[in-house]
């Protein structure tokens, strides 16, 4: 009786994980959109925002004990850091230049383009139902980037690199746990301030950083709200503590999940 309380609390955390994955991811896509339409937030300044409030997020959690830190290399974290910079960048490029609609359907290619990277690279075998699943997927992100009607070729060069950029990012996470004995948290709590590291030296040679346009200029009230920036917080220790704490069959459920959300912002 105890076994199956504990197997159902364990359900009922698992299940409370992806919800919460859900809903900021639906809230995160439509709040970024916002506050690029409305405002022409820089992109690079909003996603190092995103990165330090990610680490805050995280400091917290490990203060509240969630997770315990672990000492790595700070050499073994740079690519994967540089990777951490270049797909959110990249994604958050496509949201800007793309409709919602069009960048969430390009997102579902990264699913193809792991299994390739994986196929390619680390010699792992799928089986041919997995492999038969990534041709409706494919066909409906071609036709829809071919028939829609706000098409942008810019968009979509943005979109390939972030999806691309995505799996490397995916593949080399899953090494990196593997090869340093991490959980998915542990990794983020050092990964995510390096990267911030980089991207504030970046930022001044592509973004303004005063005046107007740059990330300390004349911004509105509603501009410089935290909202978007919580909800990306949420939705990075969401994920990593989805992918860190369970099995990977049970990770990709909140893909699953995902891709629910997607069809949940065309609808809307």
């Amino acid at each position: 009786m105890a076994s199956l309380a504990d197997r159902m609390r364990g359900n009922g955390r698992i299940a409370a994980g992806l919800l919460l994955n859900l809903l900021v991811s639906i809230c995160i896509v439509f709040l970024n959109k916002w506050i690029y339409v409305h405002h022409g937030f820089p992109n690079m300044s909003l996603t190092l925002v995103h990165f330090v409030v990610t680490w805050l997020g995280l400091y917290i959690c490990q203060k509240l004990d969630i997770f315990a830190p672990k000492s790595l290399p700070p050499s073994k974290l740079l690519l994967l850091a540089l990777s951490f910079c270049g797909f959110v960048v990249f994604t958050n490029l496509s949201l800007q230049n793309n409709t919602i609609g069009t960048y969430q359907l390009a997102k579902a290619m990264t699913t193809p383009v792991i299994i390739v990277i994986q196929t390619l690279c680390y010699k792992k075998t799928f089986s041919t139902k997995i492999q038969l699943t990534l041709i409706p997927i494919t066909l409906g992100v071609i036709l829809n980037s071919y028939y829609d009607v706000k098409f942008n070729f810019l968009g979509m060069v943005f979109a390939a690199l972030g999806v691309l950029v995505t799996s490397l990012y995916q593949v080399w996470v899953g090494a990196k746990q593997h090869e340093l004995q991490v959980n998915s948290m542990q990794l983020l709590y050092y990964q995510a301030p390096m990267s911030s590291a980089m991207l504030l030296v970046a930022v001044p040679f592509f973004e303004p950083v005063f005046g107007e346009g740059g990330l300390f200029g004349p911004w509105s009230v509603s501009a410089l709200s935290l909202g978007p920036k919580e909800y990306q917080d949420a939705q990075g220790v969401s994920i990593s503590w989805n992918k860190g704490r369970y099995q990977e069959q049970r990770y990709w459920g909140a893909w699953v999940a995902q891709r629910l959300s997607v069809c949940l912002q065309l609808r809307a």
